[in-house]
């Protein structure tokens, strides 16, 4: 993310009135709703992890014992067991 001068884009009003809440501090403006993107969407990250995730389940039927896959992936313990609850969840359907 970049940051924009507020002198190039906003009106003197709108920065003095700005400045009455955070004079000289660094504010982040979300984007409208209608202008917001699903996480992942820009990248493919959410297909990567999905991949992983089956691949960690696999492991899991295969016998390996959470304990290694937290090793195996960098994960901890927590994560691997809420992972392949999902997978579970989603052998169900």
């Amino acid at each position: 993310m970049g940051y924009i001068k507020a002198e190039e884009i906003l009106p003197a009003e709108v920065i003095e009135l700005i400045q009455q809440y955070v004079d000289g501090r660094n504010i982040y403006i979300p984007r409208k709703q209608n202008h917001r993107q699903e996480w992942g969407k820009s990248t493919k990250i959410k297909q990567e992890l999905s991949v992983r995730n089956e691949q960690i389940y696999k492991d899991y039927q295969k016998g390996f014992r959470v304990s290694k896959l937290a090793e195996k992936y960098f994960l901890s313990e927590k994560s691997i067991q809420r992972i392949i609850r999902e997978q579970q969840k989603e052998d169900r359907k």
